[in-house]
């Protein structure tokens, strides 16, 4: 299969804590790899290995094809890194940002000031190019961060937790321009810590906790974990809920359980348990503002996986 980059048994301890113990990532080209975790999971030490940043204590690593520790040098032309904070210049413009990286990457004053242009234009910050850094909101800065990592046209993105600390729009808006890193054929590895997140972006998700791969697989894959598939029904009125209930039991088996907003559900076997579910409401008269069939949230996966909830859920409780 061809990878863009693979890793196999990579071992990391710094004094006495393994933060990375014998983990296994690897990324087809023009996909995204999402690598999902909770703080001090070991994802930004994984990619400072990728990234050269960091040699393994034991392990492998290529990216392109080349081996992270003999031939380091080769490996960073070929790629981008973004870290979790900004790290351009707050008292240069955007423009001069793009154009101080392009030089310091060898590229002629014109050719870095064509790149820059492009970039400033592919990440919608043309308008604001003549302006300082220091002016800039938090996802302008964030967007100009990723243009400063595609600077000299890697083809091999490694993005760690790039939408920490932005608001839900900002985060969207991100999100668009990171599906556009691949639509040419980029490869990127996405750590993040946010759910949604790697469910809307990721061709395929690493699970990372206490610097091991305890899951792996498609996003539809991981919520089979959970097992199976959920049918959910919420009637228009009480009486509606009562028929429901039976219904739901009577094509089930299982007593059902109530969710929010006062929807019932009940785990089936196969998808035609929904036909079922819905002949028999029909018959039955029962007005529903909700039926549906899903699987586990990835939520619900993370959960059975490590025993906690998405982090920001247990920060705000």
């Amino acid at each position: 299969m061809d990878y863009a980059f693979e890793a196999e048994g990579l071992v990391k301890r710094f004094g006495k804590t393994t933060a990375l113990a014998g983990v296994d990532l690897a990324a087809r080209s023009g996909t995204v790899l999402g690598v999902l975790g909770p703080n001090g999971a070991g994802k930004t030490t994984a990619i400072r290995i990728l990234a050269t940043l960091l040699r393994p204590d034991e392990g492998r690593a290529e990216v392109g094809g080349l081996d992270v520790v003999k031939r380091a040098a080769d490996v960073r032309r070929l790629i981008g890194l973004t870290g979790q904070y900004a790290s351009v210049d707050e008292d240069l413009t955007a423009r001069e940002n793009l154009v101080l990286l392009g030089r310091l990457l060898d590229m002629g004053r014109a050719r870095a000031g064509a790149r820059a242009d492009e970039l400033l234009g592919l990440f919608d910050l043309a308008e604001d190019a003549a302006r300082r850094v220091s002016t800039y909101s938090g996802g302008m800065r964030r967007r100009l961060d990723l243009a400063a990592g595609m600077v000299g046209d890697p083809r091999i993105v490694f993005l760690d937790e790039p939408t920490t600390g932005l608001d839900p729009g900002k985060r969207e808006d991100l999100w668009r321009t990171i599906r556009s890193m691949t639509a040419d054929g980029r490869t990127v590895l996405l750590t993040t810590q946010y759910l949604e997140e790697a469910e809307a972006l990721a061709d395929d998700i690493t699970v990372i906790d206490h610097g091991a791969v305890i899951a792996h697989g498609t996003p539809a894959e991981l919520k089979r974990i959970v097992g199976g598939l959920t049918i959910a029904v919420r009637a228009a009125d009480a009486e509606g809920a009562r028929v429901a209930a039976k219904v739901l039991r009577a094509v089930s088996g299982s007593e059902p359980a109530e969710s929010g907003g006062g929807a019932l559900t009940v785990p089936v076997d196969t998808a035609g348990a929904l036909t079922e579910v819905t002949r028999a409401l029909d018959a039955g008269g029962v007005e529903v503002a909700e039926l549906s069939l899903r699987l586990p949230s990835l939520d619900e996966v993370f959960f059975a996986l490590t025993g906690r909830h998405d982090e920001r859920e247990e920060s705000a409780a």
